[in-house]
């Protein structure tokens, strides 16, 4: 925990693509205090964005929220993870393709794992293919490489950020 951060924040753990798209988003939600981008679900210890990246490793790309409950809910950020990504689409998400870029949410209590199945079947009304999001207990969280954190605010200009993470915060109405 940083120094600044306060010493009630919760944590939530979510895959929906890239972790670079799902990082920007929800570093703009308020209550939302740090977000790392890092890899859950795999079954080698410490992989490497290039290990994750072959798919062999079995984890997906995720992001770990830091949040302050008492400013934003588990239920918004859960909210907010049906809008920013398809999580009709098996094993991708546009032109990342891969079990890495799964749909997921990894909880860490029952009260999560409630929380997330009640919000599936609320959002399987939104869409009408079915949602494949996979809800499974949340395991070891590994943070992905230094030049993977805050990568939008570092890399804005790059093509990536200018034509895929730009509009999709534009279209959430999180651009500033």
């Amino acid at each position: 925990m940083n120094d600044s951060e306060p010493a009630n924040l919760s944590v939530a753990t979510f895959g929906a693509g890239c972790f670079w798209c799902t990082e920007a988003v929800m570093q703009r939600l308020p209550g939302v205090h740090r977000v790392e981008s890092g890899y859950m679900g795999g079954v080698v210890p410490n992989p490497t964005y290039k290990e994750v990246s072959t798919g062999t490793t079995e984890h997906a790309e995720v992001i770990q929220v830091h949040y302050d409950p008492s400013v934003i809910t588990y239920d918004q950020l859960l909210a907010m993870f049906w809008k920013l990504h398809d999580p009709t689409q098996l094993n991708r998400q546009g032109a990342d393709v891969g079990t890495q870029y799964r749909s997921a949410i990894f909880y860490h209590s029952d009260e999560q794992k409630e929380a997330a199945l009640k919000s599936k079947t609320a959002a399987q009304k939104k869409f009408e293919d079915m949602i494949v999001t996979e809800i499974t207990p949340a395991s070891e969280f590994y943070v992905a490489e230094d030049y993977h954190q805050d990568y939008y605010e570092q890399n804005k200009n790059a093509g990536y950020c200018r034509f895929v993470i730009t509009p999709k915060l534009d279209k959430l109405g999180l651009e500033n």
